[in-house]
């Protein structure tokens, strides 16, 4: 095995893309598993938020800016 990726030659390039694609395969696998084992877990919340006072220093940075 070539310990440099300058001297890396054509079975060394292919040792590294099957192990990027075992590894991106085992990823996929496992985030499908646990999506379809508890799809409770991917339920958002809406959450709204209103701001009913005024800021005043936004209101400085405005006047500012005239």
């Amino acid at each position: 095995m070539n310990h440099s990726i300058y001297t890396a030659d054509k079975a060394t390039h292919l040792k590294v893309v099957i192990a990027g694609l075992l590894a991106g395969t085992a990823i996929v696998a496992t985030t499908l598993t646990v999506h379809l084992a508890q799809p409770e877990l991917s339920l958002q919340k809406a959450t709204t938020l209103a701001v009913y006072q005024a800021r005043p220093m936004h209101a400085r940075i405005e006047m500012a800016q005239r």
